[in-house]
């Protein structure tokens, strides 16, 4: 069985928990307090040396880290990965554009605003997050515009590594009423019947 080191309230922790069901796949939950400064223990460190969550554990012991590289391990051979090069590329541009485009917008405002709880220092940061992030949300609002999924017609880990923060997006202070588009995809997604909330 997988071991899933990571925190409920991560978004790319959440990926991954989030295909494990989509995949009806078993795992264990190892709940990892960054806070606390857990992932810069000695032991988490051989799991992941970066210091970083999520981190995937196989049954062999060895362990697999960067939320997207994990989703793409796991879906190999699935519904959710597709085997045509075009399609494949495709999924693999979504998930750069959410690590560089995306994530560091939405997930770090969300992180302060939620985690850290806005303090006055990093206001100016936090606020700074907002011309880049809704900046990413246009970019994903044109695709959505023109496909159900951000590759075509079919549910993808492309979607899912986005969907991750997109959907808390507003806890970061991202006001998505004017992204119709978007927020027809979010319940698409989650109308899949496998489908796990990031706190269920």
């Amino acid at each position: 069985m997988y071991k899933v080191y990571g925190d409920y309230r991560s978004g790319n922790c959440y990926k991954i928990k989030l295909m494990l069901h989509l995949l009806d796949q078993p795992y264990e939950w190892v709940p990892v307090n960054i806070l606390r400064g857990e992932t810069r223990s000695e032991e988490f460190l051989k799991k992941n040396p970066n210091g970083k969550i999520p981190v995937l554990e196989l049954e062999d012991g060895s362990c697999l880290w960067e939320s997207n590289a994990i989703l793409n391990y796991l879906a190999e051979g699935s519904e959710f990965l597709p085997s045509d090069p075009r399609l494949r590329t495709q999924v693999l541009q979504w998930q750069f554009f959410e690590q560089y485009s995306h994530e560091p917008f939405l997930a770090v405002a969300r992180y302060i605003k939620v985690y850290l709880g806005m303090p006055e220092e990093r206001r100016e940061e936090y606020e700074a997050k907002q011309l880049d992030g809704y900046h990413a949300l246009n970019v994903m609002e044109q695709q959505l515009l023109r496909t159900p999924y951000l590759v075509g017609d079919r549910y993808s880990i492309a979607d899912v590594a986005l969907y991750a923060y997109t959907h808390v997006a507003e806890e970061g202070g991202f006001d998505l009423s004017g992204y119709p588009a978007i927020r027809a995809w979010l319940q698409r997604v989650a109308s899949h019947p496998r489908h796990v909330g990031m706190f269920d």
